[in-house]
């Protein structure tokens, strides 16, 4: 299901002096927009946490110094960040491509200037959750949640499925519950599966958002079973009537319109309109990764056609 967006700008901006920008996640602070995300190269997939701020969604953007976390970790990247309270939150993974890694915490009262908290998840070694990884926070029906993709050992590609926990406190702080899988591949039709011959990756880039009638939307990113490497990545999202499912699959939502593909992204919904902050990219970027900004009517494309 392809949705029909008023408006889309994509490349939203060029970045100087870095590859690539992958992973964003908006946050307004009631004065500024930030944008957190991944800065870096796929080319060695070395990656550092970007920030920028802006006046309006649509900028200009200023990109500020990479934000510089105390960690261990060759995937550091990939931040799921919601200000709440007067505080920035950060949830972020430390691998993506190996067993291990945590979901890290961090705090920070403008989006600068970072306080490192007790990691909120770590990953289970031998299970499905061997490897964890793409956290991001949401608030669904007044309690917090953390969405993550989690995988299991392999040998050739990583194959996560997406994974919840709770906070036992209601608050950012934890510690958090296990909730366990709510999505997996085979319960997305339009995602490679598993033991198909040319497999590329698993679910990734989760989010979850509490829709105006109190169902649950589900944000993410699969990967088509057919057509060329490099041109399978999709946004699609999924709509269930509880937080921990069961998920139905309303199909991708929005195509490149050139040969090329888009991902993780992040959905903001204020009353009937959706926007859409997502990762592309495509022949006119020279194929490196740009953010880019949809908006389309919620009630009418989305709500009424899974209701």
């Amino acid at each position: 299901m392809a949705l029909f967006f008023d408006s889309n700008v994509f490349p939203l901006f060029h970045p100087a002096n870095v590859d690539d920008l992958k992973d964003p996640c908006p946050v307004f602070d009631g004065a500024l927009w930030h944008i957190f995300g991944s800065s870096g190269t796929v080319t060695t997939e070395s990656w550092s946490i970007c920030h920028g701020t802006a006046p309006d969604l649509y900028g200009p953007w200023t990109m500020h110094e990479a934000i510089e976390l105390p960690l261990v970790g060759s995937g550091i990247a990939a931040p799921g960040v919601i200000y709440e309270g007067g505080v920035f939150h950060m949830f972020i993974q430390t691998e993506f491509m190996k067993s291990g890694g945590r979901c890290e915490h961090a705090v920070s009262d403008d989006g600068f200037a970072w306080t490192l908290q007790p990691p909120a998840i770590l990953s289970l070694p031998d299970t499905d959750e061997d490897g964890i990884y793409d956290p991001h926070p949401a608030v669904i029906g007044g309690r917090r949640y953390i969405v993550y993709s989690g995988m299991p050992k392999f040998t050739k590609v990583p194959q996560p499925d997406v994974y919840l926990a709770r906070s036992q406190s209601d608050s950012w702080f934890g510690p958090w519950k296990r909730v366990g899988k709510i999505l997996d591949h085979v319960h997305v039709p339009h995602h490679n599966a598993r033991e198909h011959p040319d497999y590329e990756w698993g679910i990734e880039g989760a989010q979850l958002v509490e829709l105006p009638d109190g169902r649950v939307l589900l944000n993410a990113t699969c990967f088509l079973p057919e057509g060329a490497r490099g041109n399978r990545q999709r946004v699609f999202f999924a709509v269930a009537s509880r937080v921990e499912g069961p998920y139905v699959s309303v199909g991708t939502v929005l195509e490149p319109g050139e040969p090329g593909e888009n991902g993780h992204s992040t959905v903001m919904v204020e009353g009937r309109e959706l926007t859409l902050f997502y990762q592309s990219r495509q022949a006119a970027t020279g194929h490196r990764w740009r953010y880019g900004v949809a908006k389309c009517d919620l009630l009418e494309q989305i709500l009424t056609k899974v209701a």
